[in-house]
């Protein structure tokens, strides 16, 4: 079994940050290219920013950039997400996804294993 748990969501006004996490567990020890995922109310499912199972490759939806960071800890099998600057709208819930392979992803249908998400909040 592959589960993911996020955690670190809350109610922040504009401009403070959170740090999001997402552990996954598994039978036997792996590394996965992971992402995240953000859904508003009313809206689709988008992309948010993804890493690769040794970290070193990651990238961020426009939106995001230069306010969010993706790290992971293989040895810990967790992801972040570290938010900054928050606006109002970044509100959503959150997702962590993670993919079966060695290739990253933007796309949702290519995951295949999702986290139930963690609702952030922010308050202008």
């Amino acid at each position: 079994q592959v589960q993911l748990l996020e955690s670190g969501g809350g109610l922040v006004q504009a401009g403070g940050s959170l740090r999001l996490s997402c552990a996954i567990s598994q039978s036997i020890f792996r590394s996965y290219p992971m992402a995240w995922f953000r859904q508003a109310p009313g809206k689709e499912r988008t992309f948010v920013a993804r890493i690769s199972r040794s970290g070193v490759n990651t990238a961020y939806a426009d939106s995001v950039k230069g306010r969010f960071t993706i790290s992971k800890d293989n040895a810990e099998n967790t992801m972040y997400l570290h938010m900054n600057s928050l606006k109002p709208e970044d509100t959503a819930v959150y997702y962590c996804a993670a993919k079966d392979g060695v290739v990253v992803t933007t796309e949702s249908d290519e995951y295949d294993y999702w986290g139930r998400g963690t609702q952030v909040t922010v308050s202008s």
